[in-house]
């Protein structure tokens, strides 16, 4: 199923997407770091957007 452009938050808000440059964004501001620091921590813990949190310290 293709993403609908129009929605403004994750479909699946338990996984972090880093793939597609709108939830990359989105995922940045809510964990208030820079889209780098969000690739680093995906790529150190996995897509859980709890284990992602957690390993930011947020």
């Amino acid at each position: 199923m293709p993403d609908d452009l129009g929605k403004k938050r994750p479909q699946d808000a338990t996984k972090v997407n880093v793939n597609e440059s709108w939830e990359l964004e989105y995922w940045s501001k809510k964990f208030g770091v820079t889209k780098e620091q969000l690739k680093n921590a995906v790529k150190a813990v996995g897509v859980s957007a709890a284990t992602v949190q957690k390993h930011l310290g947020k």
